[in-house]
Formats: C-alpha cells, sequence, structure tokens
C-alpha cells in the first residue's frame, strides 16, 4: 500500500461523514461535540488533502458534489471499521452486556431480523435483545427503543439515522386466487376483485388511482394491522395485496398480476439516539443490523 496517497487525518474524514449524514454543519458540529468553525476547517483541510470539493455551499443548505458521493460510502466503510476497532479496544464483544431494544415493523422483524439475530448471538452471547414489533414509531428520546427500523427519515436532530438500501412494494397474489378470479387483462378488471389491506386501506385509494386502479374501500374485505398476517391472508388466496418485492418473491404461490404496476418507493432508515457513540452494545447492533439489512 502506498501510504503517503493516505495521508489524510482521520478526523477530518469523521467530519466529513457525519456533516453528510446530518445534512448541515450545525447538526453535524451538536453530533460530534465540536464547534461550527472547528468543523468546517476539519471538512476543508480534507478537501484540500484530497485536492476535489465535497460540498457545494448554499445559503440555504450543503449538498454532495459528485466527488463527494462517490466517496461517501467509502469514508462510511472506513466509519463502520473504526467503530468495529472502538468495540474490540474496549473489549472483545463476547463481554458485551446489557440490554438493547430494537423496534421494526412485524414484517421487516419477521423476515430480516433472525439471521442478523443469529449472528448477534455469536458475537455477543450475553447481550440481551428485546424486540418491539409495531407498526406505531417509537419515540427513541423516551427510551421506547434503542434503534429503530423506519421507512421515512426522522426530523428530530437528536437522533441519528443511516439510510439503507431502498426497496419496492408491488401487488400480489396467490395463484389459487388468479386461478379462481381470473387473471386481470386490464386496470379496470381490479374492481371486481378482493383486496387484503393493512390498517387504513382508505390512505392507499389515491397512490392506487394513481397508478390506474380505481378502488373503493369496499374491495378491502380482509384489513388487518398485522402484515404479516396480512401476508398469510394474500397467500392463502384471499385476494390480492401490496407487499415488498423482497419478502414477496420467497414464496413461489405469489405472483404479480400486473407487471405494469408503477411500483412504490419505499425508503428504510437505521435510526438510533446519539448515545450509539458511546454505547458499545448498542453500536455493535446498529452495525449488525446496518449491515445484514443495507
Amino acid at each position: 500500500m502506498e501510504w503517503q496517497r493516505s495521508a489524510f487525518d482521520w478526523n477530518q474524514a469523521r467530519a466529513f461523514l457525519v456533516t453528510a449524514e446530518e445534512g448541515s454543519l450545525s447538526a453535524a458540529a451538536r453530533a460530534l461535540g465540536l464547534t461550527q468553525p472547528t468543523l468546517s476547517r476539519q471538512v476543508a483541510g480534507l478537501e484540500e488533502a484530497l485536492g476535489v470539493t465535497l460540498f457545494e455551499r448554499t445559503s440555504r443548505a450543503l449538498l454532495l458534489t459528485q466527488a463527494g458521493t462517490e466517496l461517501l460510502e467509502h469514508f462510511r466503510s472506513m466509519g463502520n471499521s473504526a467503530n468495529r476497532i472502538s468495540i474490540a479496544a474496549t473489549g472483545q464483544s463476547k463481554t458485551i452486556t446489557g440490554h438493547v431494544a430494537i423496534s421494526a415493523t412485524n414484517l421487516m422483524a419477521t423476515h430480516y431480523l433472525p439471521p442478523i439475530l443469529m449472528g448477534l448471538k455469536t458475537k455477543a452471547p450475553r447481550l440481551q435483545v428485546e424486540i418491539i414489533t409495531s407498526n406505531q414509531l417509537s419515540d427513541l428520546r423516551r427510551r421506547e427503543a434503542d434503534i429503530a427500523i423506519r421507512h421515512a427519515r426522522p426530523k428530530d436532530e437528536n437522533l441519528f439515522a443511516k439510510r439503507l438500501r431502498d426497496t419496492t412494494a408491488h401487488l400480489y397474489a396467490s395463484s389459487s386466487y388468479l386461478k379462481e378470479v381470473g387473471r386481470p387483462s386490464k386496470t379496470s378488471d381490479f374492481t371486481k376483485m378482493q383486496f387484503v389491506g393493512v390498517d387504513h386501506p382508505e390512505r392507499l385509494l389515491g397512490p392506487l388511482a394513481s397508478r390506474g386502479l380505481d378502488l373503493t374501500t369496499a374491495n378491502f374485505n380482509f384489513v388487518t394491522a398485522s402484515a404479516t398476517l396480512s401476508l398469510e391472508l394474500i397467500r392463502q388466496g384471499f385476494g390480492v395485496g401490496i407487499l415488498p418485492k423482497e419478502i414477496a418473491e420467497c414464496y413461489p404461490e405469489l405472483e404479480d398480476p400486473w407487471t405494469d404496476f408503477e411500483p412504490i418507493q419505499i425508503e428504510t432508515w437505521l435510526v438510533a439516539h446519539r448515545e450509539l457513540r458511546t454505547s458499545p452494545r448498542i453500536r455493535l447492533v446498529f452495525d449488525l443490523l446496518s449491515d445484514g439489512i443495507g
């Protein structure tokens, strides 16, 4: 390795990484416990060391340049490595004890968490993990959870958020149901079909109408607050439903009845309290969730 080519200050790299994730110098300064001028100098120092402009500075916001966007993932990898080094330096992960609460929707928790938690069980066998499954947002500032998996970026500046991979939701139905009622050949055919909904189906009518499906709440014969039950009802032929692509593709009995349907975009965010930066147990769980989902 040519060490001279990598001669920049890690503090400068961290300043850039946190500023990019927080979206502003003021928020990043609060997160790192620095003054804004100090943080600004560190970012400028990194730009000078690398010979690139990382941010476009406007009167209202900081915007990543193309170079900044291309380098961001590399610096995120460095940040994750630095956090793992910190955990190793303060004691092997197997010695980490305590309690960590993770909040997620029941569908997300059921589909994604078990293999990740198996890895956590191996790395930190003495750690106690509580999984809170709810469609309601947990209040991290009131310690209702330590880490949350959400589908929207939090607005609270006291929370740390990392965007994971996005996904899309599509229409799905069981092959048996489509064989029973007939596969649709035009969007108007859906008005004669039954749908399975999760909570407040009226909220889906607008997005579905914009995609050519003019439904009413009368089409939703089965509604539940449980996304896992909704999945099971769709699998067993109760009607058409909307499911994330990665989850639906795990079940061969499900198929997409209308491939021209415009997918619904779903963001995924990993959110934690600022204690994330000082708590080895929360940091360990956060990093494993980030690697496993992201």
